[in-house]
């Protein structure tokens, strides 16, 4: 299956400026040309909040509601993305864009959970998003990651702004709505709200199907608001922008009847296909109609 997520570079630039007294015989400097230099997404914010576990450096990309400085005795609500580099750049302006005439989306925090420093994104996704190694070197980190946003990204976030912690959300595509469902099967408080975009819930023969199999057999609740969405290109078929052999549609919707099977008195689930979308194409659309139906403006 295509790779997801890195296509796309974000270019982050930090420039501070001051003043300092300067005799009138001291000739001043020419300022140096900017011509050329990277785009800066401007108000957005990058920290680094390294793994002490791995030893991993991350960093995290932060954009702020409008209103932050306004408001200050409001929290807001958090969307965590994974894949930053592609979806963090696109949903805040998406956000911006569908907010210009009016309130459509809440305002909220985002937050991009960027590849580790030094690894390419390949490489650091296939690590980071897998539960499992299938038998493959360099997959299966999930859970260590999962670790790391439990115990480091999300508590500096918490620290540094002012969130609502009941209500937290994740976004993942690909391999990052994988990890979304791991998490969402193993420990489902960690975040209120789950957006699973064209998740790999094939990868290691199904064994997302087993992680909420498992999870069932012990859980008589799920309290979680679920929204699940995929291309409808994403199944096997003859047009060239159907999958090969995945079938991501139908894991989709076994997924969802799985849940809704269960009768879990807090957890409500919605999905959509996508039409004349494939895997790579259907992110910013999913984007968009996710926001609308997790994060509604309200009346």
């Amino acid at each position: 299956m295509r790779a997801f997520g890195v296509a796309l570079g974000l270019a982050v630039a930090v420039v501070v400026s001051g003043c300092s007294a300067r005799s009138d015989a001291e000739p001043a400097k020419p300022q140096a040309s900017t011509e050329g230099a990277p785009y800066a997404l401007k108000d957005t914010q990058v920290w680094t909040v390294p793994d002490p576990v791995s030893g991993r450096q991350y960093e995290v990309f932060v954009a702020l509601p409008p209103n932050y400085e306004s408001q200050p005795q409001r929290r807001y609500p958090v969307l965590y993305v994974t894949d930053a580099d592609y979806a963090f750049p696109v949903i805040r302006q998406l956000t911006r864009r569908m907010n210009l005439d009016g309130p459509v989306i809440e305002d909220f925090i985002l937050v991009g959970l960027s590849y580790s420093r030094g690894d390419n994104g390949k490489v650091s996704r296939n690590r980071d998003y897998t539960p499992t190694s299938s038998g493959k070197t360099g997959y299966g980190g999930g859970p260590a990651y999962q670790t790391y946003l439990k115990t480091q990204a999300l508590p500096f976030i918490d620290a540094r702004f002012r969130t609502d912690p009941k209500r937290q959300a994740i976004l993942g595509h690909s391999y990052g709505g994988l990890l979304g469902a791991q998490i969402l099967f193993t420990e489902p408080g960690l975040f209120h709200t789950y957006i699973l975009g064209s998740p790999s819930f094939w990868f290691d023969d199904g064994r997302m199907m087993r992680m909420e199999a498992d999870y069932a057999r012990t859980h008589r609740d799920l309290p979680a608001d679920v929204f699940m969405y995929v291309g409808g290109y994403e199944t096997p078929g003859t047009h060239p922008r159907n999958n090969r052999e995945t079938d991501l549609v139908g894991d989709m919707r076994a997924m969802e009847r799985n849940l809704r099977s269960r009768g879990y008195p807090g957890l409500r689930v919605q999905s959509i296909a996508l039409e004349d979308e494939d895997h790579l194409t259907v992110a910013p659309v999913g984007f968009t109609r996710a926001l609308r139906a997790v994060l509604p403006a309200k009346p």
